[in-house]
């Protein structure tokens, strides 16, 4: 496995957003401010090449997102 983890210390995400945070069109930001995509997309991705994607997150200390990727039958070139 391949771990990929990304952290932010900023204002973390609110216990009660966390469960939709993959959501398509899910967002905090104000209207015209993204489309709430990103992580859906980035969701979906990890998904497609059969991965998982955590996040744990404290208000006000930041978040933690974690990417598992299974290397099992890559062929290095």
């Amino acid at each position: 496995c391949v771990w990929i983890r990304i952290s932010d210390d900023g204002p973390g995400i609110p216990p009660e957003n966390l469960d939709r945070i993959f959501d398509p069109g899910f967002t905090t930001k104000g209207v015209g401010v993204g489309t709430g995509m990103g992580l859906a997309i980035a969701y979906q991705i990890v998904k497609e090449h059969n991965g998982h994607i955590h996040v744990q997150s404290q208000p006000g200390k930041g978040t933690t997102f974690t990417i598992e990727l299974s290397v099992n039958g890559i062929q290095s070139t």
